[in-house]
């Protein structure tokens, strides 16, 4: 199994070149069923879940053309209605596809989603599937999937319960092509979805309040495919900066939209940590020292639950106590015992809550890496720690991260990749 290997304590500086976002990779790639044109992907990341997320619309018939960061992706041959097990179980955002081949087909079949432990078994698709009712599809459940099929698809009124970000596009995708009108209300607001929904009125999608909590789609016919670009990765670009705030380095963040983690800044601004901005780059200035901070994760635009994680290891290096509270995913603050492994005072109060007490010298350990999010803040923990740290399962990190290694060695980062 790969890992890395990680001398800490070494001076990073340089620029660091942010990638296109994930999440909006992860979304764009489904999408392209909903035409029969050839759809062109730009800045693309070259992570694992994206190599998955293609093998998966090959598999449906799609023929692909890949760059080193784009993808040409022709859909008018496919001709499956069931998703891959092989493939779909083994990652979450295999989930996506389902939205659009129930309004292209009127009939799907696919296995419970997976993916790391926080995008396992333990996440319910309820949300998916009473929308999914909504528009007028029958949900059978079968011994190892889900069977949706409808003789005809309606618009609908279809409030979240739970403010979904995955929900929110896959519906919204899926009404694109569906007959009449369709309100979603209580929807997710991240930028991701609303560079989805741009794309898709481009190509002929009638699509209003994106990136608001109410979501109006007029269903059309037919789309076409053109280009998308797909935004800057801004989970990447707080990972970075607060990889930066953490070393106390001196890093420019390039090809960046720093409104997107606008939060995060505003938090810096508070505890004195020390940078500029422009209209796509930031530049981190090393702090000594700053005050800790309690956060509690919430929906865009609050503080993301993806930067959770690298925000608790700065909270180690904070003078005082903070109060880290996760209000999104259940069992996503387990690996801060990681973190006390290393050195770190933590106290968990609850599976949601730890009380963090800083400033406290970090030290080199064997960790395995539990998750995406977990994994680059074990990675920015090894980089500020004294000695050898040693991160199995970085499989996990390189589902998100596109060649994290060589992107640190570029900042003086002294770090091994062994397979």
């Amino acid at each position: 199994m790969p890992k890395f290997i990680i001398t800490g304590q070494k001076t990073l500086s340089g620029e660091i070149r942010v990638g296109g976002a994930k999440n909006a990779a992860l979304k764009i790639i489904p999408a392209a069923i909903l035409s029969n044109e050839t759809i062109t992907i730009n800045n693309l990341p070259n992570i694992e879940d994206v190599d998955k997320a293609l093998e998966v619309i090959v598999d449906l018939g799609a023929k692909i053309r890949r760059g080193k960061n784009s993808v040409e992706i022709e859909t008018k041959n496919i001709n499956k209605i069931e998703l891959p097990a092989k493939l779909a179980d083994k990652f979450r955002a295999s989930i996506m596809f389902v939205g659009p081949m129930l309004a292209k087909f009127k009939e799907v079949r696919f296995p419970h989603p997976g993916g790391c432990v926080i995008g396992a078994g333990g996440r319910p698709i309820d949300l998916f599937l009473e929308g999914f009712e909504a528009f007028g599809a029958e949900v059978i459940t079968e011994k190892n999937c889900y069977h949706l099929k409808a003789k005809k698809l309606h618009g609908a009124n279809y409030f979240f319960t739970t403010v979904s970000v995955t929900g929110t596009e896959n519906l919204m995708m899926a009404a694109t092509l569906i007959p009449g009108k369709t309100v979603l209300k209580n929807c997710a607001m991240e930028p991701e979805i609303e560079a989805l929904a741009n794309y898709l009125n481009k190509q002929g999608a009638k699509i209003h309040g994106a990136g608001t909590p109410i979501i109006t789609i007029n269903g059309v016919k037919s789309i076409k495919a053109g280009t998308f670009n797909i935004i800057p990765d801004r989970i990447e670009t707080g990972s970075f900066a607060l990889m930066a705030a953490a070393t106390k380095s001196e890093i420019t963040i390039t090809k960046c939209n720093p409104e997107h983690i606008a939060c995060l800044l505003t938090i810096f601004e508070k505890i004195g940590v020390q940078f500029k901005k422009g209209k796509d780059w930031l530049k981190m200035i090393p702090t000594k020292t700053f005050l800790p901070y309690s956060i509690k994760t919430h929906e865009y635009p609050g503080f993301p639950t993806d930067l959770q994680s690298p925000y608790a290891v700065l909270m180690t290096q904070a003078s005082g106590t903070s109060l880290i509270q996760e209000a999104i995913y259940d069992r996503r603050l387990l690996w801060t015992d990681y973190l006390s492994q290393m050195g770190a005072k933590i106290t968990m109060c609850d599976p949601h809550r730890v009380v963090i007490n800083g400033p406290t010298t970090l030290y080199g350990k064997r960790l395995i890496s539990p998750d995406l999010r977990a994994g680059i803040a074990l990675v920015i923990a090894a980089l500020q720690a004294k000695g050898v740290t040693e991160i199995d399962n970085i499989y996990q990190i390189e589902r998100g991260y596109e060649n994290i290694e060589g992107r640190l060695k570029a900042l003086g980062a002294d770090i091994k990749r062994i397979d």
